[in-house]
């Protein structure tokens, strides 16, 4: 852990010219003024796939910028299942419940190794009694969060088991280069879609033999897409 400094990351000079706290998503409307009214740290963390960051119904204290990585969020059923509710990339904002909660909704675990910046919640708190600008985002974060919740649930937990990976694939191309995604284990892919393991593997090896993905690796993870106009007809049929 490493805690960053208001006046570096201000500047840039800690490793916030990556993620940093001066140009974050969150904050990225403040001027330094509004960093001078931070008196609690901002931790630097890093955690490795499969690690949790924080877990269901525990004690909110802190929202965490996600840099880099991909976090799930996972909730568990009252018959012992987990249902993975949504994927947050780089960019997005984990834990905002946070904020208007005594407790988390769901389980935040890392996917594949992940960079974030903590934030305790009364830093926030502070910020949005004093900045308008860090309050309008908050609300941009909230609703597009809800916006992201609402497409989950209608694109990939509805329709056939085709159209469900297809979709997903579709939400998981990189931001820097779409043609490429990054699938999850068979396992984590099921509870996602709320389809069976077979069937996923079914759908995926379905998708790689009519080539419209082309695998990039050996442990079926990283693909490219060869046939975008396929995949978006499958998607929508």
């Amino acid at each position: 852990m490493i805690p960053i400094k208001v006046e570096s990351a201000w500047r840039g000079t800690a490793d916030c010219k990556a993620c940093g706290i001066r140009d974050m998503v969150l904050f990225a409307d403040l001027n330094e003024q509004d960093f001078n009214l931070i008196h609690a740290p901002i931790d630097d963390l890093v955690f490795g796939a499969g690690q949790t960051l924080y877990g269901e119904a525990a004690l909110a204290h802190s929202v965490y910028t996600l840099r880099t990585g991909m976090v799930k969020l996972v909730r568990s059923t009252p018959d012992g299942r987990q249902r993975v509710l949504r994927v947050q990339r780089p960019g997005d904002v984990v834990g905002l419940e946070a904020l208007a909660g005594a407790r988390y909704d769901s389980e935040a675990v890392a996917l594949t190794e992940v960079a974030v910046c903590r934030i305790p919640t009364e830093v926030i708190h502070r910020l949005a009694q004093h900045s308008p600008r860090l309050h309008m985002r908050l609300l941009q974060k909230w609703q597009a969060a809800l916006r992201e919740a609402d497409d989950w649930l209608a694109k990939l937990n509805f329709g056939t088991a085709r159209q469900r990976v297809a979709n997903f694939v579709l939400k998981m191309r990189h931001a820097s280069d779409p043609a490429v995604v990054t699938l999850f284990s068979r396992e984590d892919m099921g509870a996602m879609l709320d389809l069976k393991l077979e069937t996923v593997s079914r759908e995926v090896s379905a998708l790689v033999k009519r080539g419209v993905l082309q695998p990039l690796d050996r442990v079926g993870r990283l693909y490219r897409i060869a046939d975008e106009v396929s995949l978006q007809d499958l998607a929508a049929s």
